[in-house]
């Protein structure tokens, strides 16, 4: 069940209506999760600034039980997402942020418990 919080400086203007289908499908590939278990979030026109340039820019916070937890693992994803992102908004490396949480089924409630229950 990934969690993904995706902030952005750009306008809402920028992003199609068919992007959160797409994101969602990029997303649930890179992580070898189902669609249908993907939670996703985009929050636009954001005042925000990486390393010194409020240049656009986007950061990413992809929270997900037993595929975020290894730097190999990380580094696959990474590249998937980035050239996504950077297809997507023509953005240069330097542009794209990438934070990778690991969580266990019991830091997930849903349907009145927690995941390791369900």
């Amino acid at each position: 069940m990934p969690v993904i919080d995706l902030e952005t400086n750009l306008p809402a203007s920028k992003f199609p209506e068919d992007f959160l289908k797409r994101l969602c499908s990029t997303l649930a590939a890179a992580l070898g999760k189902p669609e249908d278990r993907m939670n996703l979030v985009v929050k636009t026109d954001l005042p925000m600034m990486i390393a010194g340039s409020c240049s656009p820019c986007v950061l990413m916070s992809v929270s997900a039980i037993g595929v975020t937890d290894t730097a190999e693992k990380n580094k696959e994803h990474s590249a998937k997402i980035f050239q996504f992102l950077k297809g997507e908004f023509g953005l240069s490396d330097d542009r794209v942020l990438i934070l990778f949480y690991p969580l266990e089924p019991w830091q997930i409630g849903k349907k009145g418990t927690v995941m390791s229950f369900l």
